[in-house]
């Protein structure tokens, strides 16, 4: 028993290996072929062109479609106006559209289109534009912005307009870039075609590339150091007083000079004049010499009074 069990694990063994050495080469086959199909599809993703996303006008300014077969083509549309640089700082920026009806056959509800492409890797939000289309009353009016496919944002637009063959209109459309616009979006492309109720080749289109700048940087706008302002404060500018100066108020009769004599009730001996070559007479004023003459007079008087008496006295005596 130990033999034949021995043998049969020997007979066993080989063969499970070959099946596993085939199992591992199939699936080695199946990842090689499952990453190709994925790198392609990867590149066919990120691929931006017309043909990846079906927006024929990514491909630039083209010409309407000719050929055997092809009757009921769109009209052409074209931007007739616009800037060619743009800021993004939420100002407007005005563009015309002119739709040409060279169908052969009058369109009714003709109908212009009106895209912001972003080429390269920055992505326009729709929260970055801002559109509006100029109405029949002259007023502008908001349009909804709607995401492309390729970076692209469109103006939801359904105003649509009678145009017979042979004649054209013109729609006026103006946009805005917010200053959230990434950094990465240097230039844009503007983007238009036209299309008719029962069009199904398309007409011409066309494309126009823009240049977006944005706001100056700040240390622009710093004052530089010549004109920072002194910590210091500056000394006071004397300023000229032009009040007038006071002036001094001329003495009055009741502040600087004496009170003036007035008239006593007692009359006075009215003054005459002295007839010419009359000497004049001494003055008697207090400040005349005749006061002391006087003082030496009265003294004699009582010196002479006194004698006088002693005098009358002494005779009885006798």
């Amino acid at each position: 028993m130990t033999l034949g069990i021995h043998v049969m694990r020997k007979s066993v063994m080989p063969s499970i290996a070959k099946n596993v050495r085939s199992i591992s080469g199939r699936r080695r086959l199946a990842t090689l072929a499952a990453t190709v199909v994925l790198a392609g599809s990867v590149q066919l993703m990120t691929a931006e062109s017309s043909w990846a996303c079906g927006d024929t006008r990514l491909g630039g300014p083209q010409a309407a479609a000719s050929g055997p077969g092809i009757t009921e083509i769109n009209p052409d549309a074209a931007f007739v106006s616009g800037k060619s640089s743009v800021a993004a700082d939420g100002k407007w920026n005005e563009v015309a559209v002119k739709v040409t009806n060279k169908t052969g056959i009058d369109a009714h509800g003709v109908q212009p289109t009106f895209g912001i492409h972003a080429p390269g890797t920055a992505a326009l939000r729709t929260s970055d534009v801002h559109i509006q289309w100029l109405d029949y009353t002259n007023t502008w009016k908001d349009l909804a912005s709607a995401p492309g496919c390729s970076n692209t944002v469109d103006a939801d637009f359904t105003q649509r307009q009678r145009l017979d063959n042979g004649s054209s209109i013109t729609f006026k459309f103006r946009y805005s870039l917010a200053p959230s616009t990434p950094k990465g979006v240097t230039k844009i492309q503007l983007v238009t075609d036209a299309f008719r109720p029962g069009g199904e080749a398309n007409g011409a289109t066309d494309m126009k590339t823009v240049n977006v700048t944005r706001a100056q940087s700040t240390p622009d706008t710093k004052p530089t150091t010549a004109a920072k302002p002194s910590t210091k404060p500056a000394p006071a500018k004397p300023v000229e007083d032009k009040t007038p100066a006071p002036t001094t108020p001329a003495p009055t009769s009741t502040a600087t000079k004496a009170p003036a004599a007035t008239p006593t009730a007692t009359p006075s001996a009215p003054a005459t004049t002295a007839p010419a070559g009359t000497p004049e007479l001494a003055h008697t004023g207090s400040s005349s010499s005749n006061g002391f003459l006087a003082a030496t007079a009265a003294a004699l008087v009582a010196l002479g009074a006194g004698a006088l008496i002693a005098v009358r006295r002494l005779r009885p005596q006798r």
